[in-house]
This record gives C-alpha cells, sequence and structure tokens, in this order.
C-alpha cells in the first residue's frame, strides 16, 4: 500500500470553513472566547487589515457554534 495515497473517509464532506468580518480590536476576543468553546471550532485571520477571519467547523458543530457567535458582545458578519 502505498503510503503517500489518501484514503478517503465518511468524514470529509462534514467539515466547513465560514468566512467573517468584524473589528479588528475584538479579532483576539472572537478567538478567544471561540477557543474557550473547546470542540466547536478553531478561528485563523486571513487578512488582519480588513478584520476577515476563517471558522473552521463541522456540519454537526456549526449551528451551535453560530449561536453562541451571535451572542458575543460585538458585531460580526459572515461572508
Amino acid at each position: 500500500m502505498n503510503p503517500f495515497v489518501q484514503v478517503s473517509s465518511g468524514y470529509a464532506d462534514t467539515d466547513i470553513i465560514v468566512n467573517a468580518r468584524l473589528e479588528r480590536v475584538d479579532m483576539q476576543m472572537l478567538d478567544k472566547l471561540v477557543e474557550g468553546l473547546g470542540h466547536l471550532g478553531i478561528v485563523t485571520t486571513t487578512n488582519k487589515a480588513l478584520g476577515e477571519v476563517m471558522i473552521q467547523t463541522t456540519k454537526d458543530c456549526w449551528p451551535d457554534l453560530k449561536k453562541a457567535i451571535e451572542r458575543m458582545p460585538f458585531k460580526i458578519e459572515f461572508i
């Protein structure tokens, strides 16, 4: 078996990436709050100057994570 060939798993289509924009001053707070939620997602800055981030999550976790993000103490726009 070739160790460099990736075998597709049943979970490959469950991952999603959500792009969002928020004020630069709130970017670290978003990261810390999502990190504190544990398993729901990971935040990565994609454009610091524009306040753009990428949120990596799963289709199963996204509804709960979205609700939590919408209740956070700052405005965020999903793009």
